[in-house]
């Protein structure tokens, strides 16, 4: 469903990506572990042309995508969560659905259902978004790329600086998202989360790849991930 060949991404001058390249089959939840400042944000935001690389090729169901703008990345179901979240803080909780709203296919996401998913949301619908708290941020953002009705989920470091009754909480409504037929790519730090929740893995380190595999051998090499994950 997404295939990354050989990008290099710069900031201005600065190169922060060198020859990344991956793979991500429909169904899977593939994870992206690397230490702060490894370069995953860069690789989302290349795939979903914030960023777009220099060189390299981004296929996306088959196409070529590149540096296409992100609104038409949108419309051909890509959705994506920023690991700054970005709500729009002087509007309500469900204006911040509701402005982003793109009408899916039979049974897609609508608020009802959105709500149905991330109950305490509906809860809060008429409060302002500026004032929630990290956690309620964060899954109104999420939230917000479902109402988008993406078949392809980029997922930034979702759940950062969050307390762990909220980072357990995020982790169970992902899993559900692959249960509903939802393709992940998820930028992570925290391994257990992405470990428990990915089929397979990609370690980056200043801005390469520098392992791939499965979820099972990722567990396995403890010298691999002391090598390239602990700080």
């Amino acid at each position: 469903m997404l295939e990354v060949k050989g990008i290099h991404t710069y900031y201005g001058l600065s190169h922060i990506l060198f020859g990344v390249s991956l793979s991500v089959q429909k169904g899977e939840i593939v994870c992206v572990l690397g230490r702060n400042g490894a370069g995953k944000s860069t690789i989302m935001r290349s795939i979903m042309g914030l960023t777009p690389p220099r060189e390299g090729s981004i296929a996306f169901k088959g196409r070529e995508v590149a540096g296409v703008k992100p609104h038409l990345l949108a419309r051909q179901g890509l959705g994506y969560v920023p690991d700054d979240r970005r709500v729009f803080a002087d509007l309500t909780v469900g204006e911040n659905l509701e402005i982003v709203a793109r009408p899916g296919m039979g049974g897609g996401w609508s608020k009802e259902r959105v709500y149905e998913f991330f109950p305490p949301l509906g809860v809060i619908d008429g409060r302002q978004a500026g004032f929630l708290s990290g956690g309620e941020q964060q899954m109104l953002t999420i939230a917000r790329a479902l109402m988008t009705n993406p078949d392809f989920l980029l997922l930034d470091e979702p759940t950062e600086g969050l307390a762990p009754l909220v980072v357990k909480m995020l982790a169970e409504q992902i899993a559900r998202l692959k249960q509903t037929g939802l393709t992940v790519l998820l930028a992570e730090q925290n391994q257990e989360v992405a470990l428990s929740l990915s089929d397979r893995g990609y370690i980056l380190d200043n801005g390469q790849i520098r392992y791939s595999g499965s979820i099972d051998d990722l567990r396995a090499n403890e010298e691999i991930r002391r090598k390239y994950l602990l700080v």
